[in-house]
């Protein structure tokens, strides 16, 4: 996909790589407040925007790797149902795991454990957002830069929200597993063992994936819920 400013192509996949960061990183924005928590008010501020710039650094270069690596036959299959996963364990009741990070007394030590939690808990944001750029490095680069001032700015806002309407929720992992869809349908080894698919089979295919996410999602929800209430009954 070219850069087009024009083609609506091009800002809905820019939609999509945003609402991605946005819905995957809410808990990146837990981490940073918690590694910062022991430093002083003025250290705090350097901590966080260390902290950020090393993560976002390393996260641009994951991504970057990823988008051109989707071009071998069958890492998109992969990569797509590994998404799909993400994005029904996206709707389960969450926990506490990952939020146990130790903070840190001194400014470089909060630093690095951003950096390493930051990640370890990136690796489904790079491979959602690696997909929507459909192979793009223009376009992925310009989604990143775009959405990565509005998840510095807007994560913990973000977080409250999904809280708060669960929907959001809903939408973001529905769109994830739209995405799926798409990158398993147009992987290279899918599209050489098939026939000759119609335009539109893609999109479908995302449908579809999206449609298996919400379905399987709130399947899953509800026997967790079930087996808490057993549970505490």
């Amino acid at each position: 996909m070219e850069l087009d400013l024009t083609s609506t192509a091009f800002w809905v996949a820019v939609g999509q790589i945003i609402l991605i960061d946005i819905v995957l990183s809410g808990d990146n924005a837990v981490v940073i407040a918690l590694a910062c928590r022991n430093l002083s008010p003025e250290q705090r501020k350097k901590g966080i925007f260390w902290g950020v710039a090393g993560a976002v650094s390393l996260r641009v270069v994951l991504t970057i790797f990823a988008a051109l690596v989707m071009n071998l036959p069958w890492l998109k299959l992969v990569g797509g149902l590994l998404l799909v996963w993400i994005a029904v364990k996206l709707m389960l009741p969450g926990d506490e795991e990952g939020h146990d990070i130790e903070a840190s007394a001194n400014l470089w030590g909060a630093v690095k454990t951003i950096v390493v939690a930051d990640f370890v808990m990136s690796l489904d944001n790079v491979i959602a957002v690696a997909g929507a750029a459909h192979g793009s490095l223009v376009l992925l680069l310009f989604g990143l830069a775009v959405s990565i001032p509005l998840i510095v700015w807007s994560s913990q806002v973000i977080l409250r929200w999904m809280e708060r309407w669960p929907w959001i929720v809903l939408l973001g992992a529905g769109l994830l597993g739209y995405v799926a869809g798409q990158m398993i349908l147009t992987d290279p080894g899918v599209v050489g063992v098939l026939p000759p698919l119609p335009a539109w089979a893609a999109k479908a295919a995302g449908g579809i994936g999206a449609l298996l996410v919400v379905i399987v999602g709130r399947w899953l929800e509800q026997r967790i819920l079930a087996r808490q209430d057993v549970t505490i009954v």
